[in-house]
């Protein structure tokens, strides 16, 4: 698919600040004059819904299972044809996603071996890799920090000792997918506008954003 706009995909464990990160970039996009669509996954389909309930402990599941729902809730988040990201590049937006493949390799590699979710992953990854992917990296500890401070209630992944191997999962994928994937680390331990700043310049380096 020949394009002159951008799939760029943030990424980073809980309490990374990816999520505001996401929020300012679009901001800054569209002062530039270009037309975004922000989205998320899970999504908010009845797959993305059913891991979310699993996510607040409404239901119960096996990790190889949530593994398995993400795979299919990421398909269709591509090819959705009312709402999917491919469509919404056809129309010409810049897509701003929260969570990607990465996630699936980052958040289940511990229970599932790496080359599965990368096959498993395969359809997504051949129908649509990011631009970028825009990796905010913060201390477990720092992560946790901030998610007790700003939740009332912490989702089944978020506890400190999971974080740390996300985090770890995180890298170990970036190296093993490096001659594939276009990977931005930005430091998240310093302040909300500083990071901001270091992934707008990240985005401007690509052709698309320099007019």
């Amino acid at each position: 698919m020949t394009r002159n706009n951008l799939f760029i995909v943030f990424e980073g464990i809980d309490g990374s600040g990816k999520s505001t990160q996401a929020k300012l970039l679009k901001e800054k996009l569209v002062k530039e004059g270009h037309k975004i669509y922000s989205t998320f996954e899970p999504t908010d389909s009845p797959i993305g819904s059913l891991i979310r309930n699993i996510f607040n402990r409404r239901i119960i599941s096996d990790n190889r299972a949530i593994a398995a729902l993400f795979v299919a809730d990421r398909i269709d988040h591509l090819l959705n044809p009312v709402n999917g990201i491919l469509k919404k590049l056809e129309e010409g937006y810049t897509v701003v996603c929260d969570r990607y493949y990465f996630s699936s390799y980052a958040y289940h590699a511990d229970d599932i071996d790496l080359e599965w979710l990368v096959e498993a992953n395969s359809i997504s990854q051949n129908l649509l890799k990011p631009d970028i992917n825009i990796y905010i990296d913060v201390l477990p500890e720092v992560s946790m920090e901030r998610l007790n401070k700003d939740r009332s209630s912490l989702e089944i992944f978020e506890n400190l000792e999971n974080l740390k191997k996300v985090r770890s999962k995180y890298y170990e994928a970036f190296d093993h997918l490096k001659d594939v994937e276009n990977v931005s680390i930005i430091d998240g331990s310093r302040s909300i506008e500083e990071v901001s700043g270091d992934i707008f310049d990240k985005v401007k380096e690509l052709q698309f954003v320099v007019r």
